[in-house]
């Protein structure tokens, strides 16, 4: 994150089912910015045409449900 400026946006894709490989990096640069310098940006209105994107603001996309490999997408904007 400290490559973007502030409100610049980084998305992190991945094309992984694992917590340790999707959501726990995410984790891991929410914590690294502390006091909010850093948020997720809900990126289910970027995949409009795909059903049951779940609760958001991240998306796992699963080959049984979706149709595609098991890829990860998170936005995050450096807001500090």
């Amino acid at each position: 994150m400290t490559a973007a400026r502030v409100g610049g946006v980084v998305g992190y894709v991945t094309c992984s089912p694992h917590l340790a490989e999707t959501r726990a990096v995410v984790d891991d640069v929410l914590r690294r910015f502390p006091g909010g310098g850093a948020e997720l940006i809900d990126a289910r209105p970027l995949l409009p045409d795909l059903p049951a994107l779940g609760e958001g603001p991240d998306v796992q996309l699963w080959p049984h449900r979706h149709g595609t490999d098991a890829m990860y997408l998170a936005l995050l904007r450096r807001t500090g």
